[in-house]
């Protein structure tokens, strides 16, 4: 809601601008904009040509406008932010790795003995994965 709270006659013809800019919650760049004109009018009634005129210039600015002006995303900042990061996915393996190699004190392991982990490790991998 946008209120006009300086009303004077002296502010009748006024042409204001408002722009308004649509984006993503996550990301800053905008995926549209939109400049809307605001006049401020008096609100006695006005002769009827020159209502008409003035709602003429309105449809004109509207039918010149695009409502939404789509900037072009460039294909690799699109397919970066589209999928899970590779550092996300070289964590999830590593942490899958870790649950999967033998807790220490297993005796009867083909793993070598640097490779069991503690109960901790593994409470951390899966911590870390869920």
């Amino acid at each position: 809601v946008i209120r006009h709270r300086d009303v004077r006659a002296a502010h009748y013809g006024v042409i204001d601008k408002f722009r308004l800019q649509v984006s993503e919650q996550s990301q800053r760049k905008a995926l549209g904009r939109k400049e809307v004109i605001a006049t401020l009018l008096p609100s006695a009634k006005e002769p009827p040509q020159q209502k008409e005129e003035e709602e003429k210039r309105i449809k004109e600015h509207l039918a010149e406008s695009v409502f939404f002006e789509q900037t072009l995303c460039q294909p690799e900042n699109r397919t970066a932010s589209s999928g899970p990061s590779l550092l996300t996915v070289f964590l999830g393996i590593v942490c899958i790795a870790a649950l999967m190699l033998p807790t220490l004190g297993e005796m009867e392991s083909l793993v070598p003995l640097y490779l069991h982990l503690s109960v901790n490790q593994k409470l951390v991998a899966a911590y870390v994965l869920g």
